[in-house]
C-alpha cells in the first residue's frame, strides 16, 4: 500500500447527527467547525484495472451532550491503536460544505490538470474508491483534441451530491447521470488524485451528455493566488480570457475522436451564474440525502458509509477496514502506451 495525506478545512454538518441528547431542531441547525485531515491509500497496480485509491479521515470528533441540551465537540487525532484513522467513502462521508456560511465546498479531485486517465469515484463499489474508468474492457483515457492536452482543469466531484437518474431537469429536459456533480477547478495548482480541496463556486455549465444531465460546476481553489479576485463568471472572462471558451469547446468535442457526436448543452451553452450553480448543488445534495436514507431508489449505487447517521447503509470502522484490506496490495505503476499522447485534429 502507499499513503499520501492532504490537510483541509471542513465543516462537519450534523444534519444527520446520532447524538441522542440533541433535539431534532438543534440537529438541523448545528454546524461545528472541524480541522479534517484526509489521507489516501493506494491499492493494486496503477494503470491497471485493479488500481484503487481509498480514503482515510485521521481526525476524530466526539459530540458530548449535557442535561441542558448543549453540545460540545472534542477533536483529536486517532490514537496509537489506529494511527491511520478510519477508512471512509469520499462520496458519502466527506461533507459537502466546508464552512458555516455554506459558500465554500469540499471538492474531491479525481483527475489532475494535463492528465488523460479517466479517474473517477467508483459509485458501485463499497467505500467508493477512486479507480480508472473502463470502456469495452480497456482502461479509459481522454483523447487530446488539439490544442488541449488531457483535462484543462483539475477535475473532480462534490461529495454528498447525486444527479438523480429518476429526476428530469426542467432546464435540460433530461434525467441525471447517476453520479456526484462534477467540478472544474480553474486554479493554477495542479492537484493530485484523491486530494480534497476547498473551492469557491463561480458558475455552472449545463452539459447534456448522451441524453443525460451532466452539470459542470466551475470553481476555484480558495487557496489559489487569484481566488480573492475571481468571484463570478464575468471575473473569469476578465482575468482568464479564453478559458471559458476553451472549456465549452473541450466538453463539446472530447468524445469525437471516439466516434461519438458532439455533446449538446442547455441554454445554448451559456454559463449560468454562481447563484444558479449553488441552487443546483443544493438540489443534488437533497437527492443524495434521500439516497443514503433509502428514500430513493439507489439502483447500482453503493451507499455504504461510516458516518451518515440514520442511514441503513452505515457500516462499522472494522467492516470498512476489511473492505480496503481485501483489495490487492499496492504495486509500482504499469507503463502507459504512447498512444495516450496522440493529438487529434478536428475540422473547423
Amino acid at each position: 500500500m502507499q499513503r499520501s495525506g492532504f490537510i483541509s478545512r471542513a465543516t462537519l454538518l450534523l444534519s444527520l447527527s446520532c447524538s441522542r441528547r440533541v433535539t431534532s431542531a438543534q440537529t438541523r441547525s448545528l454546524q461545528l467547525r472541524k480541522m479534517a485531515s484526509y489521507t489516501t491509500e493506494k491499492r493494486g497496480r496503477q494503470n491497471t484495472t485493479d488500481y484503487r485509491i481509498y480514503f482515510n479521515d485521521t481526525i476524530k470528533m466526539t459530540i458530548h451532550g449535557s442535561r441542558e441540551g448543549k453540545v460540545a465537540p472534542s477533536i483529536e487525532p486517532y490514537g496509537s491503536e489506529n494511527p491511520e484513522g478510519k477508512y471512509i467513502s469520499p462520496f458519502h462521508d466527506i461533507p459537502l460544505f466546508a464552512g458555516i456560511e455554506q459558500t465554500v465546498f469540499n471538492m474531491v479531485v479525481e483527475v489532475p490538470r494535463w492528465t488523460n486517465a479517466k479517474m473517477e469515484i467508483s459509485t458501485k463499489e463499497p467505500l467508493n474508491p477512486i479507480k480508472q474508468d473502463i470502456k469495452k474492457g480497456r482502461l479509459r483515457y481522454i483523447s487530446n483534441v488539439f490544442p488541449y492536452k488531457g483535462y484543462i482543469w483539475n477535475y473532480g466531484a462534490l461529495p454528498q451530491t447525486w444527479e438523480d437518474p429518476n429526476h428530469k431537469d426542467s432546464d435540460t429536459d433530461c434525467c441525471g447521470d447517476n453520479d456526484p456533480i462534477d467540478v472544474c477547478d480553474i486554479g493554477s495548482k495542479v492537484c493530485l488524485p484523491g486530494e480534497v480541496i476547498q473551492v469557491k463556486v463561480l458558475g455552472i455549465l449545463p452539459l447534456i451528455d448522451e441524453r443525460e444531465t451532466d452539470w459542470k460546476i466551475i470553481a476555484i481553489n480558495t487557496e489559489d493566488q487569484d481566488a480573492e479576485n475571481i468571484n463570478s463568471i464575468e471575473d473569469i472572462r476578465r482575468l482568464k480570457p479564453g478559458y471559458l471558451e476553451a472549456t465549452l469547446s473541450w466538453f463539446k468535442n472530447y468524445k469525437v475522436p471516439d466516434g461519438k457526436p458532439q455533446n449538446q448543452f442547455a441554454h445554448n451553452g451559456e454559463f449560468k451564474d454562481k447563484e444558479y450553480a449553488v441552487d443546483i448543488i443544493k438540489s443534488t445534495h437533497a437527492y443524495w440525502k434521500a439516497l443514503v436514507l433509502k428514500k430513493a431508489n439507489s439502483g447500482s449505487i453503493n451507499c455504504k458509509n461510516v458516518s451518515v447517521c440514520n442511514s441503513p447503509f452505515q457500516c462499522s470502522e472494522e467492516e470498512a477496514s476489511l473492505i480496503v484490506h481485501s483489495s490487492k496490495e499496492y504495486e509500482e505503476a504499469d507503463s502507459i502506451s504512447e498512444e495516450v499522447n496522440k493529438w487529434f485534429f478536428l475540422p473547423k
